[in-house]
């Protein structure tokens, strides 16, 4: 009999931090008990229970002297307020996705709305979020229940729905197509959790595949019995809390047999199953060892398999994966660049990880990809990343209306506009091409969204103490202009923003600071203010040794002669201007060795003239020019 693990089997994120805390603080000697059953493991709990740990039911129910663990499910705001009313030390170990859907139900009572909730009226998880809110609640486990509601009390108030962690996907893609179109206000949160989700695809596609599954987990775990209800849509499912309860005439005449196990399943349960199941592993065999075995199957769509490339085409490779098939691969399933060559992307003899796509024994051909399998590898990464929060890097390939596209390990994540940069005026667009640090915001389903603005915030923060750490008027900074308006550019200096008002960025009068920077121009500016109580900072970028009046003051000295044009024109003289930024007035009497009635009559804007320099007050910025002291030097 051939046994196919599913990938995703055994505790998830949260299952698994409630254990591992739970274990570590009895690990520390310290007196624990847990507030309901820890996990619906009762094998786990049972150990818990020997290495001393208790199980409360309420917070009444606490020895003195015992910390209270908070399990994964999560528990009714009146617990905490309970909890600090008789003095109890506690530690929350409610899951991070069931924390996030308690939010959710007291922003609905902040908002005067409803929450719907898709779930068991009756688990525990649900009780806490409902306990969360005090406004209306509506519990429903299917859509027939949804479709009998009559609707919110009030027909104006807002509806917000949130689904179970552990609710059957099919099950809440249907409510939520209901939902929207039944209820115009109504705000749909997907709040199934990705180890759910990954679990039950996966049940659903082993189901296929196998004569029947065996599920491994608690009787009374909600999701273990969701992934029986999905796997039992496509074959045989059964379900066991450990080996003990395996029958023999379950497996009489099946060839294929698959395995999967529950959010609550303990990796030595499953590892004692499969040795059950399995009269061909031996018992010495690791765990580790059993995974690889239970791998080692005939050829199917979807299988994963090693080749070997014997041979190089120009739009195909053919590989040897130990079948009597020949494998091939097309070069649209090794990349996704349409200018690579297949000589520049593998050798004859290079080894490759690769998925089947399609089997055709008429033909003796099986068709293979890469690149779906770094996808779905990628996939799976990106699933635990936005269990975790681990921050994931990849490359900005495309931007659109909402956002961007970043490709991570294959895989596409959409980062909203909103959080793809720090300001909304910045240029999103610039980012495509570039290497970016982000977030996995949200994964469920083929949604899977990021933020990359989440990352850059907390390195901005880090950047930002250093910043103001060490700042001082007349530090120098190489920054990048980040935005522009009438009355300045701001710049990254670091983490911080500085304002560079415009007359701060030339010694000409411009109009708008386009004429000097541009958004992402690196520049080096200095710090000319400091506001620590407000954290604000005005830079300069004009250079001391640019002053055009410094220029003048050391390379021309009274009796320096211009030929410069005319600025403007006033009633008592006109205005040259002989240096950028410098202008000088030839007063009216200066102009001519004959009577000028009107400045207008002798000169115009425009005109280049001759000019001596007169006078110069630098404290006044004043300059006095003739042009009539040259006609009278040309006389002499």
């Amino acid at each position: 009999m051939e046994i196919r693990l599913a990938k995703t089997a055994g505790f998830c994120f949260g299952v698994d931090r409630a254990v591992k805390l739970t274990y570590g603080l009895l690990d520390e000697g310290r007196k624990v008990a847990t507030l309901g059953p820890l996990i619906h493991n009762p094998q786990t709990v049972e150990d818990l229970e020997r290495r001393g740990a208790l199980v409360a039911d309420t917070p009444a129910d606490v020895p003195t002297g015992y910390e209270v663990v908070i399990r994964s499910h999560g528990v009714p705001r009146s617990i905490y307020d309970e909890l600090d009313a008789r003095g109890c030390t506690y530690h929350d170990a409610t899951c991070p996705f069931v924390k996030k859907i308690q939010k959710i139900a007291s922003e609905a009572e902040a908002a005067g709305a409803v929450l719907v909730v898709a779930g068991d009226a009756s688990h525990p998880e649900v009780q806490g979020i409902v306990g969360h809110t005090r406004g209306e609640v509506f519990v429903f486990s299917d859509l027939a229940q949804l479709k009998a509601w009559k609707g919110p009390s009030d027909p104006q108030k807002p509806i917000f729905a949130v689904a179970q962690t552990t609710f059957q996907v099919t099950k809440w893609q249907e409510s939520s197509e209901f939902l929207k179109k039944a209820y115009t206000n109504a705000r749909i949160f997907d709040t199934i959790c990705n180890a759910t989700w990954a679990r039950q695809q996966e049940a659903e596609d082993l189901s296929q595949q196998c004569d029947i599954i065996v599920v491994i987990g608690g009787h009374h775990s909600s999701n273990t019995q969701k992934l029986v209800q999905v796997a039992a849509k496509h074959t045989r499912a059964v379900t066991v809390e450990t080996a003990s309860e395996l029958r023999p005439e379950w497996f009489a005449d099946v060839k294929t047999a698959g395995v999967t196990a529950g959010a609550s399943t303990p990796s030595s349960i499953i590892e004692e199953v499969l040795n059950s199941m399995s009269a061909e592993i031996n018992d010495s065999m690791s765990f580790e060892e059993m995974l690889n075995a239970s791998e080692e199957k005939r050829v199917h769509a979807g299988s994963i398999v090693k080749g070997i490339v014997t041979s190089i085409s120009a739009n195909e490779i053919q590989v040897d994966i130990g079948a009597k098939q020949t494998g091939f691969v097309k070069l649209s399933e090794l990349t996704d660049d349409s200018s690579a060559k297949v000589e520049d992307l593998v050798k004859v003899g290079d080894e490759l990880d690769l998925i089947v796509e399609k089997v055709m024994d008429q033909d003796g051909v099986i068709q293979l990809s890469r690149k779906k399998l770094a996808s779905r590898k990628g996939m799976e990464e990106i699933a635990k990343a936005a269990e975790s929060g681990e921050v994931v890097e990849g490359d900005v390939t495309e931007f659109n209306k909402g956002g961007v596209v970043v490709n991570v390990k294959g895989v596409k994540v959409f980062v909203p506009r909103s959080q793809a940069t720090m300001r909304r005026d910045e240029d999103y667009t610039a980012l495509v091409g570039q290497h970016v640090q982000l977030v996995v915001t949200e994964c469920s389903g083929r949604k899977i969204v990021g933020s990359i603005n989440k990352v850059t915030a907390e390195q901005n923060k880090a950047k930002r103490e250093e910043f103001w750490a060490s700042v001082e008027v007349g530090k120098t900074y190489t920054g990048v202009v980040k935005s522009l308006t009438s009355y300045g550019a701001f710049v990254d200096i670091g983490g911080v923003d500085g304002l560079c008002h415009i007359s701060e960025l030339s010694w000409n009068r411009i109009k708008h600071p386009s004429e000097v920077v541009s958004v992402g121009d690196t520049i080096e500016v200095y710090v000319k203010d400091i506001d620590t109580e407000n954290h604000k900072v005005s830079l300069g970028y004009k250079k001391a040794e640019d002053n055009p009046w410094e220029q003048l003051k050391n390379n021309y000295p009274i009796g320096s002669t211009f030929h410069a044009p005319v600025v403007s024109l006033t009633k008592f003289g006109a205005f040259v201007r002989i240096l950028p930024g410098v202008d000088g007035l030839v007063h009216i009497s200066e102009i001519s060795n004959d009577r000028v009635e009107k400045v207008s009559d002798a000169l115009k804007v425009g005109d280049m003239v001759d000019v001596k320099l007169l006078d110069v007050d630098f404290d006044k910025k004043r300059i006095s020019l003739s042009m009539k002291a040259l006609l009278n030097d040309d006389a002499e």
